[in-house]
């Protein structure tokens, strides 16, 4: 779990302490030189070398290993250096001739520095034979075995290293310690003396082993430390003359540790300590830590039999995570398998994500999930409100254009966005993939409320002690138990999870590209066939006229040549006949005009809808007039949109208003309009005869009619027309009536025309991408 931020490397750069790698002292147990490799002269000593060779370090300066070794010795050391890993000569034994028949016995180990000095480190040897390789390679086996016949846990793998690293040193205290993504620590194992301070199960602080100490302990898998309290000695010269600054010396097992770790140690209460680095995939995952209450030396062989002790069950226990990894790594694929199949085959892909098993929970472990796209959510699992989901996805799409980054993790979101506190008891962790500038895939986590253990407070991991260029920072002197309740998170997103919504985000815009490409194809063929039929109707309705009014023209002759001659039954035939023919004529004018409305034939310009309305009134003047109908309107607002178009909707709307009045009673109608987040709303209210609410959609289908042309003129083509013109400005239309009550005639008209894709009450399906 993500714990906090504590960030001491920033007051140690503020204070310009020295790097800790160029520090130019070491510890005085052994005796470090530093040498030209081409002719083994030195050009740095520590100060203590005349234990070693009788000789000040100012003598020694600018002699050579010839000078202080006898010639074989020296051979078998260039012999050695003939290779480039040094490891294979390190230790080396050599005897060093003080005075007379006195001769001092050492260790002697080599490491090529950065700067391509040859470093050499004399430590006394504590003994002349090297640790049995049988022995312990049998001890090592042992605790491979004992892993492979256990449960194999992570808390088995860690209570072993721990046990056998403490069995091989004598350590009054080994622990393994373990980082998390914010380079907090945790023991998660530990084995000690009974009355040393247990710190199993306490988080320790980023700062404890800051950023610089990192570094090094990847280059360098040893760490020892015997006397923590023993004076250091400086290096003769302390600059090295011929880079003319500090010697790198982070290889160096000599190397003086920075003031700082040394009081830590002691605020422990312990003199020695062993570092041992634990990696994974080049990173450091832990490490194993052991500290003795007194002095304490380890010999080479011993310090690298406990590093090869840790390599060897470290990679048990890097085998365990990766295992765990892998199946669930595979669980997850064929969630996302099963995904991507359900999609291919849905009709809506998002159908494929939420109304199947596996669904989008699945896939990263979440609780809750939603999915925005055309300007429409779904929803799965507890979520939060759709209101709080449309600021949510606001502020993403702000911050991918600063970031450029299609995803968003986060198991903190109400630290990052602080509206989450609203609803952080379902949404504290937050996975978010784009699938368009302003299409989002979320996954939600519910906060965790946690009390974490840490061995003393965080909050003063360091003091500043000193004044002016004196002051320096301080180790907290109190390990004892701190408690800390740690809320607004949830439970981290793992790398597995994420990589595998980064997957599904693939899936997704490439399913949609395709049914984009597919409904591009669908559209161009509707286009051609929208076409051919404007065509075909213009061309019927023209061809149809002309014999229809040959028809009427001709009936009309009959009537007035022969009126003498017919009964009342041939002249009411002749008059059922000439109705016929205009009826005809009505239907055909009507059904090109709803073939001329369509989107292409849309003018999109500002437009006055007072100026619309005024317009068909004039047109319905006669009509108005004649009822005595009373016409009142909101003050309407000036939109994009086709005047005429607009025109025709009305006159159509109004019109029908006025015909389907009540018998004796003065037709009332109110044009009324409310501004809404994305369109306007309109309406039309009459106190007409109304009608039966079930017939609420087919009164809009083409030709249909709620009543008899004998109690209604008409075509029943009006609200069919007026349909199409609302749908090709991206609005709806709808009617609420009832039996003698009169009717309301609503449709909207997308605020900003037709960049804006409303619906038509179905689902929207916006494919067009702005970015992804």
């Amino acid at each position: 779990m993500t714990l906090r931020n504590l960030n001491p490397e920033a007051q140690l750069v503020s204070l310009k302490q020295p790097e800790i790698h160029t520090l130019t002292q070491v510890q005085p147990h052994g005796v470090l030189l530093v040498l030209r490799e081409a002719d083994l002269s030195i050009v740095q000593v520590s100060r203590n070398a005349r234990a070693a060779f009788g000789l000040s370090a100012e003598e020694l300066l600018g002699q050579t290993l010839d000078d202080l070794l006898d010639a074989y010795q020296v051979d078998q050391v260039r012999s050695g250096l003939r290779h480039d890993n040094l490891d294979i000569m390190n230790p080396t034994k050599v005897w060093v001739r003080r005075r007379g028949d006195d001769y001092g016995v050492y260790d002697a180990i080599f490491h090529r520095n950065s700067e391509g000095f040859l470093i050499l480190e004399l430590e006394p040897a504590l003994n002349n034979e090297a640790i049995p390789f049988l022995s312990f390679y049998h001890l090592a086996r042992a605790s491979i075995g004992q892993l492979e016949a256990g449960t194999a846990s992570l808390a088995d793998f860690c209570r072993i290293i721990v046990h056998e690293v403490r069995q091989v040193t004598g350590f009054d205290r080994v622990m393994l310690y373990k980082f998390d993504d914010d380079g907090h620590g945790e023991v998660l194992a530990e084995e000690k003396l009974d009355d040393m301070e247990s710190y199993l199960g306490l988080h320790f602080p980023e700062s404890d082993v800051p950023q610089p100490a990192r570094k090094m302990f990847l280059s360098n898998w040893i760490r020892v430390i015997p006397n923590a309290s023993a004076e250091p000695v400086d290096l003769v010269p302390a600059v090295n003359p011929v880079t003319q600054h500090g010697t790198d010396l982070v290889m160096s097992i000599l190397r003086q540790p920075y003031r700082c770790h040394t009081e830590y140690l002691h605020h422990m209460n312990v003199e020695a300590s062993l570092t041992i680095s634990l990696m994974k995939d080049q990173k450091l995952w832990g490490l194993i830590a052991c500290h003795h209450k007194t002095p304490k030396y380890v010999p080479y062989e011993l310090r690298k039999a406990c590093e090869f002790l840790g390599r060897v069950i470290f990679a048990e226990i890097s085998t365990l995570e990766e295992e765990a990894d892998q199946s669930y790594r595979l669980k997850l694929a064929a969630v996302q398998s099963a995904l991507i199949d359900q999609m291919a085959r849905a009709d809506y892909f998002i159908d494929g994500l939420v109304r199947h098993d596996p669904s989008l929970l699945d896939l990263v472990g979440a609780k809750g999930a939603a999915v925005c796209f055309g300007g429409q959510w779904t929803t799965l699992g507890r979520t939060p409100p759709e209101e709080e989901l449309n600021y949510l996805v606001q502020w993403l799409a702000n911050r991918a254009e600063q970031t450029e980054q299609d995803i968003f993790v986060t198991n903190a979101l109400p630290l990052d966005y602080t509206e989450a506190q609203r609803f952080k008891d379902v949404a504290s962790g937050l996975l978010a993939i784009a699938i368009s500038k302003r299409s989002y895939v979320l996954w939600f986590r519910p906060e965790v409320i946690q009390t974490v253990n840490w061995g003393g407070n965080p909050n003063e991991a360091y003091t500043l002690v000193g004044e002016g260029d004196q002051q320096r920072l301080c180790p907290r002197q109190s390990f004892e138990l701190w408690k800390e309740t740690v809320s607004l998170r949830s439970l981290p997103w793992q790398t597995v999870e994420i990589k595998a919504a980064l997957e599904l985000r693939k899936a997704i815009v490439n399913i949609v590209l395709r049914q984009a490409e597919e409904l591009a194809l669908l559209a161009n063929d509707l286009e051609r066939s929208n076409a051919e039929l404007k065509k075909f109707a213009y061309i019927a309705s023209h061809d149809l006229q002309e014999p229809l009014n040959q028809v009427a023209n001709f009936v009309q002759l009959l009537e007035m040549r022969y009126d003498a001659k017919l009964d009342d039954d041939g002249k009411e035939f002749i008059g059922f006949a000439v109705e016929g023919v205009s009826l005809m004529q009505t239907l055909i004018d009507d059904v090109l005009a709803y073939s001329k409305v369509d989107l292409q034939g849309i003018e999109w310009q500002l437009t006055e809808v007072q100026q619309a309305l005024d317009q068909a009134l004039g047109n319905l003047r006669g009509r108005v007039a004649e009822t005595g109908a009373i016409i009142t309107a909101d003050p309407l607002p000036t939109i994009v949109a086709d005047g005429t178009q607009l025109m025709q909707l009305f006159q159509n709307l109004i019109g029908n208003a006025i015909k389907f009045r009540k018998p004796g009673e003065t037709p009332g109608i109110h044009v009324g309009v409310q501004r809404q987040e994305e369109h306007w709303l309109f309406s039309v209210t009459d106190n007409g005869i109304g009608f039966d609410p079930q017939f609420a959609e087919r009164i809009f289908v083409i030709f249909q009619r709620l009543h008899t042309r004998d109690e209604y003129a008409g075509s029943g083509m009006g609200l069919a027309i007026c349909k199409k013109i609302v749908e090709c400005h991206r609005g709806r239309i709808w009617v609420e009536a009832a039996p003698n009550r009169g009717a309301t005639f609503y449709f909207t008209i997308p605020v900003e025309g037709r960049d804006r894709n409303h619906g038509n009450g179905h689902k929207a399906k916006n494919y067009l991408f702005s970015r992804g």
